[in-house]
């Protein structure tokens, strides 16, 4: 504390001086001689909250100018000059200024002219000077200014702030099963300015019962070892304290997360992902990253594999016949297969076992006992020409015998193999003989292959390319040459007819030359003796003479429609080496950095490009090695599986819609032309969606999924149309296509006499236009009445099929005009009537006294029976107008009525007598379904477009003012003109 000093002691000449002056009673006055005077330097204080500040040493001004003081006895008048008026402040922007406080002593006080802020200035630094009460001679003002004395003030703190923490939340985390020296810090300030208050004293940890503790700084660390499986997080709330006891305002958040104890392994992938149809490529790992536990890396490497083999043939491929994946991929036209799917005159296949559980794969199995025989004609090879051998083959369980693929050997007599395809142990053997020439020697024969896929029981594409003495095999688009070859001489001539085998060698009868005995099996053709059986599966085996197939189109058959797929940023991923085998199934990173490498798998996807992939679970398999700096221990990366998993796609709805009925003149049918079947066919395909409710409907659990069809567009691989009830007689019926024209659509047509077959990938259009060509032929449709037909459209293979679409054409019979105007011509007019009796279609005849009255021949009644129902539809058009106007004048009087009296004295009812009003009503109103959906054709019947007047008849009879009558009754026959 500063304290204020006491007074000077006057010195003794002043005192002496005033005992005189008192003694002689005489006033003294003094001149102003003297400059005040103040000490050199001044400390002071002062706090936030006061404008007082309290100097050391005290300001006080001294002057010699002033007398000593004395008693109160003395009557001595003394002069201003040795008082102190003021005192002056300089500097620029002080805050503060100076008051005299007792003039006669010279003390003084400095105070503040505004609040002050230690925050925003701690200290001030100025000068001050004192100046006294002189005057002059005169009597005017003539002070003296003292020296410049410096004055430091010092600005005291008032804690008038609390602790902020930097941040408000804190992320952490700590190893299990560790206690290390601390985990993280938490770090406050205060705004206060003082040492005192500006510092943080403590911190503390509110949350109670958590395994932590913090120190004076900030540290926090576990006072225990931590579990993952106790708690994977832990949330603490930290508070501060600053040294004047204030507290923060607002408190910390703290989370420390619990690691497991550190394991090298991919972190933060699902184990399993959902791909949806159509959606493009899916990211796999998203979010993927590699745990190397700070090792030393060089560079780490990794392979993701996905594992299809149980998916169709080895992955998800289009399902279309092998003939049309040939034409796709751009092979040359003549490809012929040898294990069709079996349909109409392709059925050598029909009693093979198939294994059609992968999405309509055609996959024939073949256990050791089985094998078809290839009719001729469908294939022919010639040593000397170049050929393709295609096929798929799963192959197993491992065996030690010859097992024939394909065998070509003679049909009598012998067990010559012309040519064959088979496996020996893990062997893949080729045998082509020449055929007989005039030279004998040697020549290339049979080619070897020692394979390991062939026996690795997994499926696998074989290709065979045949151009002696070249032999090319293409396994998964890997081309292999043979690692021997055995020559041999041609065959001996000899007229003797050969016989293709699928899954075994036929033979006449048993050889030394044969391993095993033969074994009967039954077959299309009779019973055939069978030897080298194969076992495994078989697919797609074609066989295409006179060219080779191009690398490219094999790559294209064996190319997977799934896969890897990889799209590094131009930006990112040049520090990454990225390879991938040719079916995308397996997929190689390697980088020096691990971040690069880990933001290279975050675009590692999986892509299925098939309109409607194969749905199921695809394996997924990741294999990472981590190289190391020195040579201490490499992290070891353990490999992690997981799947993809393919959603069932919305499936296709096939729509057939068109005629279903029609009747043409039988002239049309024998005419070069012929009929159309399917004149107005149209084929469309819709998928049904669900659509989710949308806006408030959308979060009320009441508001159902609604439904929608929409319409798609896709190709079709297969038209099947079929004859229903008799097959077609090739003498006097058949089904004809304009080829020519259907050529340009890459449809083939084929023919028997059950139908036709159109087959070939096409477009839904080209099925349409080419079905629209389609014509029906009889040359002889004197005895034909109606012919009905199937259509069946499908596609990949018969994965979808629709609706069976039947169209049913009738045949009109007419007689000649010469004969129907003499007939007519000869027929009276009024006759009486009479009993008479007509043959029935059965050849029964009726009650007949007339003899001249029976139908003399066939075309007689056939002219009978056309023109009574000609006459017949238009009384019934009479009857409709007459119901008509009788329903508009049912409410007027009777008399009316009367003069509106239907007078049918002269018309003549003629029907057909062979058959019953219920099948032409049955006919008519089928024939009215398709007038009212637009479908009429162009010939439309005058039954067909008097069906409607014919239902309101009946009405009539059952609710007009007319009495009902019965069928017959209606129709009644009246034949009273008739003459024969």
């Amino acid at each position: 504390m500063l304290r204020r000093p006491a007074p000077a002691p006057a010195p003794a000449a002043w005192l002496l001086l005033a005992a005189l002056l008192s003694d002689c009673g005489v006033w003294a006055a003094r001149a102003n001689k003297h400059k005040p005077w103040l000490e050199p330097t001044y400390h002071g204080l002062v706090t936030e909250n006061d404008n007082t500040v309290l100097l050391d040493p005290p300001l006080i001004a001294l002057d010699k100018d002033a007398p000593l003081r004395f008693a109160e006895s003395f009557e001595v008048t003394v002069t201003e000059e040795g008082e102190i008026c003021g005192f002056k402040i300089h500097g620029q922007d002080v805050p503060f200024d100076a008051v005299v406080v007792d003039k006669s002593t010279g003390e003084g006080l400095i105070r503040s002219k505004e609040k002050l802020d230690c925050e925003l200035q701690k200290d001030y630094t100025f000068t001050i000077q004192a100046y006294d009460c002189g005057r002059a001679p005169d009597g005017s003002a003539s002070p003296k200014k003292s020296h410049k004395a410096t004055v430091h003030i010092q600005v005291n703190d008032v804690n008038e702030y609390a602790p902020v923490f930097k941040e408000k939340t804190y992320q952490a985390s700590a190893v299990e099963g560790r206690r290390p020296e601390s985990i993280l810090r938490v770090e406050a300030v205060d705004a206060d300015c003082s040492p005192q208050f500006s510092q943080i004293c403590s911190y503390e940890i509110v949350t109670p019962d958590v395994p932590f503790t913090v120190d004076k700084d900030g540290y926090i660390k576990n006072t225990e070892k931590l579990s993952y499986g106790k708690e994977h997080q832990y949330k603490l709330t930290v508070t501060a304290y600053d040294c004047g006891k204030k507290r923060a305002t607002e408190d910390a958040l703290v989370k420390i997360s619990i690691k497991p104890t550190c394991t090298p392994g991919w972190q933060g992938w699902n184990s399993r992902v959902e791909y949806e149809p159509g959606t493009g490529a899916l990211a796999l790992f998203p979010s993927a990253r590699l745990e190397t536990c700070d090792g030393p890396v060089a560079s780490v490497q990794v392979t993701v594999e996905l594992e299809t083999s149980h998916i169709g043939k080895g992955c998800d491929r289009d399902t279309y016949s092998e003939k049309s994946l040939h034409r796709l991929c751009g092979a040359a036209s003549g490809t012929a297969e040898l294990l069709p799917a079996p349909s109409g005159s392709l059925n050598w296949t029909a009693g093979l076992p198939t294994d059609n559980g992968h999405d309509s794969d055609q996959v024939f199995e073949f256990n050791g006992t089985q094998a078809v025989r290839v009719p001729d004609g469908v294939v022919s090879v010639n040593p000397k020409e170049p050929f393709t051998v295609s096929l798929w083959m799963r192959h197993g369980p491992f065996g030690r015998r010859k097992e024939a693929i394909l065998c070509s050997s003679d049909r009598t007599d012998r067990n010559r193999h012309h040519y064959s395809l088979f496996v020996h142990g893990c062997r893949f053997i080729f045998l082509l003989r020449q055929e007989p020439s005039g030279e004998k020697k040697f020549k290339p024969a049979e080619f070897h292959w020692k394979l390991a896929q062939v026996c690795d029981e997994e499926w696998h594409h074989y290709v065979l390319n045949v151009d002696v003495p070249r032999v090319t095999l293409y396994v998964d688009g890997v081309s292999h040459q043979p690692f021997s070859v055995t020559e041999d001489y041609p065959l001996h001539p000899a007229r003797i007819e050969t016989q293709l085998v699928v899954g075994a060698c036929w033979q006449e009868h048993s050889g030394s030359d044969n391993e095993t005995e033969p074994v009967p099996v039954a077959l299309a053709g009779g019973d055939l003796h069978m030897t080298q059986f194969f076992r495994g599966d078989l697919a797609g085996l074609t066989i295409r003479s006179g060219k080779l197939t191009d690398k490219k189109v094999i790559d294209c058959l064996y190319t997977c429609k799934e896969g890897l797929d990889l799209q590094v940023p131009e930006d990112g991923g040049r520090g990454v080496k990225v390879q991938a085998n040719p079916g995308r199934s397996v997929l190689t990173l390697e980088a020096e950095d691990v971040g690069e490498l880990e933001a290279a798998m975050q675009h590692v996807a999986y892509l299925n490009s098939r309109q409607f992939p194969t749905p199921g679970v695809r394996r997924l398999r990741l294999t990472s090695t981590v190289r190391c700096l020195n040579e201490a221990a490499c992290a070891l990366i353990p490999p992690v599986d997981g799947s993809v998993v393919v959603l069932q796609p919305e499936e296709p709805k096939i729509s057939l819609s068109g005629v279903h009925h029609f009747a043409r003149a039988a002239s049309e049918f024998e005419s070069s032309e012929g009929v159309f079947l399917f004149p107005e066919l149209r084929i469309i395909s819709t998928i049904t969606r669900e659509v989710e409710p949308t806006g408030e409907g959308g979060e009320d659990p009441t508001v159902q999924e609604s439904v929608v069809s929409e319409e798609i567009v896709h190709d079709l691989d297969t038209c099947e149309v079929t004859v229903e009830g008799e097959e077609l007689s090739p003498e006097q019926e058949g089904l004809e296509v304009d080829l020519a024209r259907v050529q340009h659509t890459g449809i083939e047509v084929s023919r028997s006499h059950l139908g036709v077959v159109f087959t070939g990938v096409d477009t839904m259009a080209s099925y349409e236009e080419a079905l629209h060509l389609l014509r029906y032929r009889n040359w002889n449709s004197r005895s034909l009445l109606d012919r009905k037909f199937k259509l069946v459209c499908s596609e990949l293979n018969g994965r979808y099929i629709s609706n069976e679409f039947q169209v049913e054409v009738n045949v009109i019979h007419t007689a000649s005009p010469m004969e129907q105007a003499s007939h007519m011509a000869a027929q009276p007019q009024f006759l009486h009537p009479e009993p008479r009796a007509f043959a029935d279609l059965s050849g029964h005849s009726l009650a007949n006294p007339h003899p001249f009255a029976v139908v003399p021949s066939t075309a007689t009644v056939v002219i009978v029976v056309c023109v009574s129902f000609l006459v017949f539809m238009i009384v019934l058009g009479v009857f409709r107008i007459r119901a008509a106007h009788q329903h508009s004048v049912r409410d007027q009087d009777a008399g009316k009525e009367s003069e509106m009296d239907w007078d049918d004295s002269a018309l003549t009812i003629t029907v057909n007598p062979m058959e019953t009003y219920e099948d032409q009503h049955s006919e008519e109103e089928e024939e009215e379904e398709e007038s009212e959906d637009g479908e009429e054709e162009d010939d439309v019947t005058s039954a067909e477009s008097e069906s409607s007047e014919e239902e309101e008849v009946e009405e009539e009879g059952e609710h007009g003012d007319r009495p009902p009558a019965n069928k017959q009754q209606q129709l009644e026959w009246d034949d009273s003109t008739l003459s024969y």
